[in-house]
Formats: C-alpha cells, sequence, structure tokens
C-alpha cells in the first residue's frame, strides 16, 4: 500500500493505466467538489445602482480618498460613528473591495449647506 501511494504521489503511472484514471479521477472531485464543502471566502461583487460616479485618489503608499454622491449614502442623524463607517464603508466597496478600512470622513456642502457628497478617507 505504500508503495502505491508513492507512486500516486510521484505520479509514475502512465497514461491510459488505471492507476492514472484514479488519479485524474481524484483531481477532479477535489475541483468539483470542494467549493461546496469548504467556504474560501470569495463571493461575487454586488455593485448596485449608483446615482453619480465615484471619484477614488491615491493619497500616499495605503491610504485613499474615496468620493461618494450624498445620494449614494443613506446617514440618518441619529447614528453612532461605528455605524456611519459602516454605511460608507459599504458606499466605496464596489471600487475599493473589502480590503480597506474606514479611517476618516466629512461632507462636502453646496451655498445652502446641504450635503452633496461624502469625502471618505480608508486605508488599506
Amino acid at each position: 500500500m505504500n508503495k502505491v501511494l508513492k507512486s500516486y504521489f510521484f505520479w509514475t503511472h502512465s497514461r491510459g493505466s488505471f492507476h492514472y484514471d484514479v488519479m485524474v479521477t481524484l483531481i477532479l472531485l477535489f475541483i468539483f467538489i470542494t467549493p461546496q464543502l469548504w467556504n474560501y471566502g470569495d463571493r461575487p461583487t454586488k455593485i448596485g445602482p449608483l446615482a453619480d460616479p465615484i471619484s477614488v485618489t491615491s493619497l500616499s503608499n495605503n491610504t485613499l480618498l474615496v468620493t461618494v454622491s450624498a445620494r449614494d449614502v443613506q446617514v440618518d442623524a441619529g447614528m453612532t460613528e461605528r455605524q456611519v463607517r459602516k454605511v460608507l464603508h459599504h458606499a466605496i466597496e464596489p471600487v475599493t473591495g473589502d480590503t480597506v478600512a474606514v479611517v476618516g470622513w466629512d461632507t462636502v456642502s453646496d451655498a445652502q449647506g446641504h450635503p452633496v457628497a461624502w469625502r471618505v478617507k480608508a486605508h488599506r
């Protein structure tokens, strides 16, 4: 048994033999079954309709300044800082991905004082 396992590991069987077919079958089973059994953490990107485009500017090596329209961010007056951070992270995620952390933000207002955009500082 040890000899057979060693020959499988070093792939010593000729093409078309029974053991070769067993190895190929095991590889195909691994490829098609493991995504159903294990969570690899990948998921499709959910990009919803945006009111305005998002702009991204690199401030330094790992810091980004992301400008998002106020229409794309739903922030209420009674929200905590943590809730606002979560909403802003969700708003910039289609552009930056899930690997950034929101470290700061401020709003851009029009002449009447209504928020027009959010400037979100994110760190990778």
